[in-house]
């Protein structure tokens, strides 16, 4: 089985503009956010083995929470940061783990959504997307349908 959790960062502060984009931390409903959807995740049996990161903060900040919920360590991979799909998809596949969630960022979050599930998808902050191939490999993921895909949003 290959379970595929595609979380967008918890929404991000904006007020000080001198910050660089990368050093954006959490606000306020990002950090309530972030719980909250993690103990959706808990309900809905879901729970990855290796949990992945962009190095911006505002997704560090996010993975934290969710590695908190589901007792993994964050490896974070400063590649993930406004990546493409193909970037998302390969930090995955390459984990060696077969329950993986990645957490980054739009626009690609939201392309590879669309993309594994066969239609327009847009990736609200701190959405996560889970994709489940029940018999399937690596292999299988984004050459056939998922056998379920949920689309869990705050």
């Amino acid at each position: 089985m290959i379970q595929l959790l595609l979380a967008r960062h918890a929404k991000s502060e904006w007020g000080d503009s001198g910050l660089d984009d990368h050093d954006r931390p959490l606000d306020d409903r990002g950090r309530r956010d972030a719980p909250a959807m993690a103990r959706t995740l808990q309900r809905a049996g879901v729970r990855p083995a290796v949990l992945l990161s962009s190095s911006a903060v505002r997704a560090r900040e996010t993975a934290a929470v969710f590695a908190n919920a589901f007792d993994v360590d964050v490896t974070e991979q400063p590649q993930l940061y406004l990546a493409p799909p193909d970037r998302l998809l390969e930090a995955a596949r390459a984990s060696g783990a077969d329950e993986v969630m990645v957490v980054a960022h739009d626009p690609g979050m939201s392309a590879l959504v669309s993309r594994l599930a066969d239609r327009e998808e847009r990736m609200a902050t701190c959405a996560v997307a889970v994709f489940t191939w029940h018999d399937g490999t690596w292999d299988d993921v984004d050459a056939t349908p998922p056998d379920e895909f949920d689309l869990y949003t705050p």
